[in-house]
C-alpha cells in the first residue's frame, strides 16, 4: 500500500504540473499585443512661449536715472554710514572680555530667585545644575546679552544679534522666574 501511495502521489504531481503549462500564455501575449496596437498615449502639445520683448528704460522728467553715477554714489554713501553704525554697535562687545555664563545658551538657564540686596536687586540663575548669582549690567547668552533689568518675576536683556540681511540690532529677551515642580 505503501508503495500504491507513491505511484498516485507520482502521478497526481505530473497532472499538477502539467495543468501549469504553457497553454494559457499564448492567449495572454496575443492580448497584450492587441492592447499595445489599439492604444496611443495621448500627449497634448505644449503651448509657445510668449516672446519676450526688452524694454528701453525711459526715464521721466524729475525722475534721477538708476544708472548714473549720482545715484550709484548716494547708495554706497547710505550703505556705508549703516556699517558704521552697526560696527558702532558691536565694536564694544567684541573688545571687552567675555563673563562665563556667555558660553550658554538662554534656554538652558533658568531663573530660580530673585534677591533684594543693598547694592541692588540680584537674581540667581541655574545653568547645568549650578547656581549663578547675577546682577544687572552682567552678560549671559550667545547673544551679547546684558541684563538691564531685574524684578522679583524676570531677567530682562538687551541682546545683539543679526538680522536677516546681516545687519547688528538689539533686541530685548526675557528669562521669566521658574517656580519649582509641585
Amino acid at each position: 500500500m505503501n508503495r500504491f501511495m507513491k505511484v498516485s502521489l507520482l502521478f497526481s504531481s505530473l497532472a499538477v504540473l502539467a495543468a501549469c503549462g504553457t497553454s494559457g500564455e499564448g492567449e495572454l501575449h496575443e492580448w497584450v499585443a492587441e492592447q499595445r496596437a489599439t492604444s496611443k498615449p495621448r500627449i497634448t502639445p505644449l503651448t509657445e512661449p510668449k516672446e519676450f520683448k526688452p524694454q528701453d528704460y525711459a526715464g521721466g522728467s524729475g525722475v534721477m536715472d538708476p544708472f548714473t553715477v549720482l545715484r550709484l554714489t548716494q547708495v554706497l554713501q547710505r550703505d556705508s554710514a549703516q556699517i558704521a553704525s552697526n560696527a558702532a554697535l558691536i565694536a564694544p562687545e567684541m573688545a571687552r572680555r567675555k563673563e562665563p555664563l556667555e558660553a550658554f545658551p538662554l534656554d538652558t538657564m533658568a531663573m530660580v530667585g530673585y534677591l533684594d540686596k543693598a547694592s541692588g536687586p540680584a537674581a540667581l540663575l541655574k545653568v547645568d545644575n549650578l547656581i549663578y548669582p547675577v546682577k544687572l549690567g552682567n552678560y549671559l547668552g550667545l547673544n551679547y546679552g546684558k541684563i538691564v533689568k531685574i524684578t522679583e518675576t524676570a531677567i530682562q536683556l538687551r541682546e545683539i544679534v543679526q538680522d536677516a540681511s546681516g545687519d547688528w540690532v538689539e533686541r530685548q529677551a526675557t528669562l521669566d522666574l521658574q517656580e519649582g515642580k509641585k
